[in-house]
């Protein structure tokens, strides 16, 4: 079968098309055929050599995190062959080869049954580091926004930024902020009906200050990284909490250690164990999450749904779908 594949890490110029076995399915793993396979920022992090090696395959590493296909062989999934679904779940690209291939063998909680109003280039992109998908899980698992609570994330220009302050709104939050590192960055945010930091005239603590009539925000999802990680975890209101999603501003921050003494704030990332194993993370709720932002409304979520999620991390072209040539 045909697939994209990399030999050595580096730029995009280590891709190469090649042919590679077909998956032969069996221990209960079911065989999808891809038909839009997803193009995110993770894979640029991974092609470029910026994770650890022991969080890795062995070369070579077919990238791709997520995408869309339909069953050829269903192993114990139960799913009939032809039902289209997203694969998306932990490792794939990383510690497995990805989704850029004509033939992705997948276990079966990493197949999310996609109802008929949903088409396949849509749902690749809600798992493909559009940012909705990160939003939803990190607002309804992580730290369980309650309606009325405030919540920043910062970048209004990115993925996590903009998906975070549109889901936020959509589950009741009160006040929803970004930031915008420009003028004019800021005001065509403001345009599209979002309240925008412009941190070329203000700082993120002072904005969050003036727009939370100084108390702060409740949760801060941090797609950014870099600076803007000490400066957000000084915006958060006392007893606040800051995920941890993305460095795409850089991998280092200096804080003031009493924004977390006094205040008592709360550090989350989206693979710790408070995340995942024996907590909500695993369980039949957040299986649900996924499917449930696929279901039309008033239907019920599919039970067949990824038991874990990934973040999307580092920098990188913006997310799209991509179908295999």
């Amino acid at each position: 079968m045909r697939a994209i594949q990399y030999e050595r890490f580096g730029g995009y110029e280590e891709l190469r098309p090649v042919k590679v076995p077909s998956p032969k399915g069996g221990d209960a793993k079911a065989v999808v055929r891809m038909s839009v396979a997803g193009v995110s920022p993770l894979d640029d992090t991974v092609r470029s050599g910026k994770l650890a090696a022991e969080m890795l395959k062995p070369l070579p590493i077919v990238p791709g995190a997520s995408g869309v296909g339909t069953v050829t062989d269903p192993g114990a999934s139960r799913l009939a062959p032809g039902t289209r679904v997203l694969v998306t779940g932990f490792g794939y690209c990383v510690g497995r080869d990805g989704t850029w291939r004509d033939f992705v063998e997948a276990d079966p909680d990493h197949l999310i049954p996609l109802p008929d109003g949903v088409d396949d280039t849509a749902a690749a992109a809600l798992s493909t580091g559009a940012g909705y998908l990160t939003a939803y899980l990190a607002l309804t698992e992580i730290v369980k926004l309650r309606p009325g609570q405030s919540v920043l994330a910062p970048g209004i220009g990115g993925s996590v930024g903009l998906g975070g302050v549109e889901v936020a709104r959509l589950l009741g939050a009160s006040t929803a902020i970004s930031t915008a590192g420009s003028t004019t960055k800021a005001e065509a945010g403001r345009a599209a009906g979002h309240q925008v930091i412009d941190l070329s005239r203000e700082s993120l603590r002072d904005g969050v200050a003036r727009l939370t009539g100084g108390t702060g925000v409740d949760i801060v999802l941090d797609g950014v990284g870099g600076p803007i990680t000490g400066a957000a975890l000084g915006a958060l209101a006392k007893d606040g909490s800051l995920i941890s999603i993305g460095y795409s501003g850089g991998m280092h921050t200096t804080i003031n250690v009493t924004d977390l003494i006094w205040k008592t704030a709360h550090v989350h990332a989206p693979n710790s164990p408070s995340a995942t194993a024996g907590s909500t993370a695993s369980s039949p709720a957040t299986r649900s999450a996924p499917s449930s932002m696929l279901s039309p409304a008033g239907s019920p979520p599919s039970r067949r749904t990824p038991s874990c999620w990934r973040s999307e991390v580092g920098r990188g072209p913006p997310a799209r779908p991509r179908r295999p040539p």
